[in-house]
């Protein structure tokens, strides 16, 4: 084990206050937003509780998607349905989401009434979540994916690797037993109270951060999907290229275009209805987006999730007749292939179970104290630093303080 003295550690030490004074501060707001992210849909279900129940639904047979698009579209003139996400419980209401304007913007979603079409309003709090997605991703910075913005946050993901692996060398224990390094000690003074409070915090929640951080690099270089998704699955991407993050641009690049007649259903409709009626026939969804294909789209596709579970499946079918193509479904997947097609929710600590995605949403909570204990240890050391006998000889105080 080096001792505190040694320039190795003195060298780790400062590396790892240097990125805390910086990335630390960067980490501490993704967390903040990356919680918010965590019950974006349990928050917004409360929020719209009285939007989402439809009175005597069971009474009337829910609308083709075909018509229920051209009723929403005849009552919203000049938008045009992109996907819908249906439920598989026929009391609760249809969410349409529409595609980009002429001015590239992408007016809020709405739900529907799945049996009649009646728009009953928009999706409140979307604006707000939209703007904590684009703060947690690239700090509202221009550019949004493409921009410094993205670069930077993906940064700071690599740097949070980088405590941890410093973190946990600056403390490994030597002579200190197990149950003293993972245990906070809060009766020490001073510097140690602190030191002991960050350091063991950071070690408990360590596979947390580490699992975080490498999910999260997904979505910021193309060149670290790449790789991953070819130790996951044995291949390369897609020939669709990297699927961006979900509440981005559609996977297939394309946005769509064209006005589509008033209360006329989209270019496609008897296709669609053959695929959802196929889809309903075989599979039991509890929830099912459907992503209404443009005029070059050779797949209608839809993304579901079965009762009880937080792992996403696809299906598509052929954009001209209707017919099935692929059925991809998590639980038929092999371990590696099921984490590259469901990578948000590991990143969300979901893929693992309800109680771990507690957990995953307490640690990115506990990112602001662990940058504010940080601080604290800074200060703390260069009060101590002035106060310091000239000629005494500097070391990193809170390495000999571990444990």
């Amino acid at each position: 084990m080096p001792s505190a003295f040694s320039p190795a550690r003195t060298v780790v030490f400062r590396l790892h206050w240097a990125l805390g004074l910086t990335a630390g501060l960067v980490l501490a707001l993704m967390g903040l937003t990356g919680a918010l992210m965590s019950y974006e849909e349990a928050i917004t279900a409360f929020v719209n509780r009285d939007r989402i129940q439809i009175s005597a639904a069971q009474d009337r047979p829910p609308l083709t998607p075909s018509a229920l698009t051209a009723r929403i579209e005849a009552q919203l003139l000049g938008q045009r349905v992109s996907a819908l996400t249906l439920s598989g419980d026929p009391v609760q209401s249809a969410v349409a989401r529409f595609a980009r304007d002429r001015a590239g913007g992408r007016p809020s979603p709405v739900y529907a009434d799945p049996t009649e079409g009646t728009v009953l309003g928009p999706v409140r709090l979307e604006a707000f979540f939209a703007t904590v997605r684009e703060l947690h991703r690239w700090l509202l910075l221009p550019g949004e994916g493409k921009g410094w913005g993205r670069t930077i946050t993906g940064a700071c993901a690599i740097a949070l690797l980088v405590f941890l692996g410093s973190g946990l060398y600056l403390r490994w224990p030597g002579r200190h037993r197990w149950r003293v390094w993972l245990r906070p000690n809060l009766a020490r003074p001073g510097r140690a109270r602190w030191w002991s409070l960050h350091a063991v915090a950071g070690t408990w929640l360590l596979p947390v951060y580490a699992v975080s951080a490498l999910s999260g690099l997904w979505w910021s270089y193309d060149w670290y999907r790449a790789g991953a998704t070819w130790l996951l699955t044995g291949q390369g991407l897609p020939a669709r290229a990297a699927e961006r993050a979900p509440g981005g641009k559609p996977p297939d690049g394309k946005a769509p275009d064209g006005k589509i007649p008033e209360g006329k259903a989209p270019e496609g409709t008897s296709a669609i209805d053959t695929a959802w009626a196929e889809f309903s026939a075989t599979h039991t969804a509890s929830v099912a987006t459907l992503s209404l294909p443009g005029k070059e789209a050779a797949a209608i596709r839809i993304r579901w999730y079965a009762p009880d579970s937080n792992l996403r499946n696809e299906a598509t079918y052929d954009a001209r007749t209707g017919a099935g193509l692929t059925d991809k479904r998590a639980a038929d997947a092999a371990l590696g292939p099921r984490l590259a097609d469901n990578m948000l929710e590991v990143h969300r600590g979901r893929f693992f179970g309800a109680p771990v995605a507690l957990l995953f949403c307490l640690a990115a909570l506990a990112l602001p104290g662990f940058f504010a204990t940080g601080l604290t240890l800074y200060l703390l050391r260069r009060r101590a630093g002035q106060r310091r006998v000239p000629g005494r000889a500097s070391r990193p105080a809170e390495a000999s303080v571990q444990g």
